[in-house]
C-alpha cells in the first residue's frame, strides 16, 4: 500500500500498512506492528531480497 508509516515513541512500535491477500482473492486492509528488534529484522530480510533480485537481474544482461 502507498500509505506512509508511523512511529510510536511510548509504545516503541512502528506500524506499516499492508495489503492482505486471501487465496480466495479476496484482500483486506491491515496494519503490520513491529517492535524495533521486528524492524530491524525486516529492514534486513528486504535488504537481501533487492540483493537477490540485483543478482537476478545482472544474471539476465
Amino acid at each position: 500500500m502507498k500509505r506512509d508509516v508511523a512511529y510510536d515513541h511510548r509504545a516503541q512500535q512502528g506500524g506499516l500498512p499492508v495489503l492482505v491477500h486471501y487465496e480466495d482473492g479476496g484482500t483486506s486492509e491491515s496494519l503490520l506492528v513491529l517492535t524495533p528488534d521486528q524492524l530491524e529484522w525486516c529492514s534486513y530480510q528486504i535488504g537481501r531480497i533487492l540483493e537477490l533480485r540485483d543478482k537476478a537481474r545482472k544474471g539476465r544482461l
